[in-house]
């Protein structure tokens, strides 16, 4: 069975130096990490979130229900202003509340709301259905050793950060 990827590597047989085995795993591992990413963009949109109101929400989930505006820009890789904005965005939407903190009133902490929290719970479960679907063409053993293969991946991966050529 043919798919995208082997369309790719034959375009390019013979006009490139590479190792055409490791561009058909690194090129199939894109492509996989970019049809997740469109299909938790659109499960998100089915919930009536943005993927940003999603994320957002995600990491406070995480956190328990509760973080500042520091810890979710950090794990967001957002400035202040960055973060400012979004939060606003999602208090706006009643996803949020700013809380202030009875013991310092120099600290806020983000709560998700109810409605929040539905809205993530929401676009989590139609999220899991499309990975399970996804997933379910491998057998439980199949399952298995992907997931060993890719742990050892990103094992190596993480113990090598990139650095400039």
């Amino acid at each position: 069975m043919e798919d995208s990827v082997d369309r790719h590597l034959a375009r390019w047989r013979g006009k490139a130096p590479y190792d055409e085995q490791v561009e058909a795993i690194v090129t199939r591992m894109q492509m996989l990490v970019k049809h997740l990413r469109a299909t938790k963009e659109a499960s998100v949109a089915g919930a009536g979130l943005q993927y940003f109101e999603y994320d957002t929400l995600h990491r406070l989930v995480a956190h328990g229900g509760s973080a500042t505006p520091t810890e979710l820009a950090e794990e967001l890789m957002l400035s202040p202003a960055g973060m400012t904005g979004r939060l606003d965005t999602l208090e706006g939407s009643g996803l949020i509340r700013r809380v202030r903190s009875t013991t310092d009133r120099r600290r806020v902490d983000i709560e998700i709301t109810d409605k929040g929290h539905d809205l993530w719970m929401e676009a989590m479960s139609v999220q899991g259905d499309v990975e399970t679907a996804l997933i379910s063409t491998l057998s439980p053993t199949d399952r298995t050793t992907l997931n060993t293969l890719l742990k050892h991946l990103l094992t190596q991966a993480e113990s090598h950060p990139p650095t400039p050529h």
